[in-house]
């Protein structure tokens, strides 16, 4: 069996060779591909209002081939795995015994073998507690990022996107379906409402790319990606989490966690805030002031005068909606409350979007919201 860190995510998309390829800046957490091709805008706009392709190579993947799969990850993660069928994806996470936010992951189930994406940085961490819980069951977990590599074609258009390269398109999300020369392609919710991840060898990486922009989609980088998955209020691990971080906090209910199982570590945790409907701290998208040229970072406060009531997450520039930033914020604090945030040299003035406020009761953030009338 492989070791945690036997195959590493290669250190730079061979797509940062591409024309207008741009690198992030240092510290950057999309390191090792594209941040824009130039036009981060006009990239945001392709994939709301026809078609743009994102390379996301640098996310690890997760192989579990094995007859016990299903009945193992089941047995280990907040998701209904015995329920997956062939050809189906989803989202999972790992939890620790309090019920906080270990591990996330993007699932598909195909041909035999249950795959997990995730973030770079969490491969080794995730692999390592997968092979200590194999024991008896039938599964061989092993690092597969050398051999596949992400994709992901956003917006509208995509099916006649697909059309063009010859492509299976799966029909709903959730779906899968495998593709000719090897991967898969897999219909996810977000960001945006049509969204498709592709799942390549990575040795086909660059082909892929090429197949897709030559048939229409606009080459576009990570700022771009990250705008569409802070308006689609999607959290990211490491990100807009902490080690404090349960799931209901950043809208994982219903996502990546099923709540009519039991019996994982941290279940506990996840049904007792489901039935009383209050988790400590919430998920809120933020606009800022954008009157001075500065932005606050990852990590930072979140501030009503000088109290801290929360933490920033992911900073993003949006085509639309300017300067926002997702923020884990104390359920105590009104939505209609001034706020700052940001370290005293970058502090700005920010204020609540209300589609972004869930109920007191688990939701799944601005659309359960709509559901009760906010």
């Amino acid at each position: 069996m492989n070791s945690p860190l036997e195959n590493p995510v290669p250190g730079n998309s061979p797509l940062l060779s591409e024309p207008g390829a741009v690198a992030p800046f240092d510290g950057n957490p999309d390191q090792g591909v594209p941040w824009h091709f130039g036009d981060p805008f006009a990239e945001q706009r392709s994939a709301s209002r026809s078609v743009a392709v994102f390379d996301r190579s640098h996310r690890a993947v997760v192989a579990v081939p094995g007859d016990d799969r299903l009945t193992w990850l089941h047995s280990l993660t907040s998701q209904h795995f015995t329920s997956l069928g062939e050809s189906r994806g989803t989202e999972a996470l790992i939890l620790d015994v309090q019920g906080r936010v270990e591990h996330h992951a993007v699932v598909a189930n195909v041909g035999g073998v249950v795959y997990l994406d995730t973030e770079a940085g969490r491969a080794g961490d995730l692999l390592g507690y997968l092979t200590r819980m194999v024991f008896w069951s039938k599964v061989e977990p092993r690092d597969a990022s050398a051999e596949l590599a992400v994709l992901t074609a956003v917006g509208p258009e995509l099916a006649g996107l697909f059309e063009r390269v010859g492509a299976p398109l799966p029909g709903e999300v959730g779906g899968v379906v495998v593709l000719a020369g090897g991967g898969f392609a897999r219909r996810v919710p977000w960001p945006g409402h049509d969204a498709v991840d592709l799942v390549v060898p990575r040795a086909s990486l660059v082909g892929w790319w090429r197949r897709l922009t030559d048939a229409g989609a606009r080459p576009a980088g990570s700022w771009a990606f990250e705008a569409l998955r802070v308006e689609s209020l999607r959290a990211r691990l490491g990100v807009d989490t902490d080690e404090k971080t349960i799931p209901h906090e950043a809208n994982w209910i219903g996502a990546a966690v099923h709540l009519d199982k039991g019996c994982y570590r941290g279940q506990e945790t996840v049904s007792k805030v489901h039935n009383v409907g209050r988790p400590p701290r919430r998920m809120l998208l933020l606009h800022l002031d954008g009157t001075r040229e500065v932005q606050p970072e990852t990590g930072d406060p979140v501030l009503v005068g000088d109290r801290v009531v929360g933490r920033v997450g992911s900073v993003a520039l949006h085509h639309e909606l300017g300067p926002v930033v997702l923020a884990l914020v104390k359920r105590s604090v009104s939505p209609e409350t001034e706020l700052s945030v940001g370290a005293e040299e970058r502090r700005v003035q920010a204020s609540v979007d209300p589609d972004s406020v869930p109920p007191d009761t688990p939701g799944l953030g601005r659309e359960a919201a709509r559901n009760l009338g906010r």
